[in-house]
């Protein structure tokens, strides 16, 4: 009974995070519907017993890519006129593409019902061993069966960021504000540090 009211609510949340995301005028505000949106399609995920998707839902989709979202929409300079007109004029291309998603809906429910169209069964290979929670037989898979390859996509997000920072990176001249020159920061002498003093009152200070 419990689980039933925790699925109806979190679906019935889900649904008008999901809604308010697209309606909300306000970039910021569709954001934080986002993660609204995210939290609850976490819970639902507990209640089907895959807690390590929620997990991921919750720190690498709320925790990462919708705080990066909110961060990159509250410091752009969001121009709201020109942002509705851009939308009225796209409207119809927009319309377009929903009503060939719903066409393509419709055909694939009618083939499933009509029996044209088979889905895959689990054989019972993937499953978890008895004993086991669901975060142990993943653990198991990624770093048993298909390290070479949890390897391999690590080594390749890594190039990535080395590559983004070797692009966005930039050389300024000596002296430039913001320039750092380790070798003279290193060799400080302590005479040449910054002293702090604490000078009376009208007796002005000493450099």
């Amino acid at each position: 009974m419990i689980q039933t009211l925790a699925f109806y609510m979190f679906a019935v949340l889900m649904i008008a995070s999901a809604v308010l995301v697209i309606s909300a005028r306000n970039p910021v505000h569709s954001v934080l519907w986002l993660i609204l949106a995210f939290f609850n399609a976490a819970g639902l995920m507990v209640l089907v017993g895959a807690e390590f998707i929620a997990m991921l839902l919750v720190i690498v989709y709320v925790g990462a890519v919708a705080v990066l979202f909110l961060f990159v929409v509250m410091m752009l300079d969001i121009d709201f006129a020109e942002m509705r007109a851009s939308f009225i004029k796209n409207f119809p291309l927009g319309l377009l593409v929903a009503l060939v998603l719903l066409a393509e809906l419709v055909f694939g429910i009618g083939a499933y019902q009509a029996g044209n169209l088979t889905l895959g069964t689990p054989d019972g290979t993937g499953a978890a061993p008895l004993g086991e929670s669901n975060l142990e037989g993943i653990g198991l898979l990624l770093y048993g069966r298909y390290v070479l390859l949890f390897e391999v996509a690590g080594i390749i997000l890594l190039v990535a960021m080395i590559g983004a920072i070797v692009l966005t990176h930039r050389r300024r001249p000596d002296g430039a504000r913001g320039h750092q020159n380790i070798s003279k920061q290193v060799s400080r002498r302590p005479e040449d540090a910054t002293v702090m003093k604490q000078p009376e009152i009208g007796k002005g200070v000493e450099l």
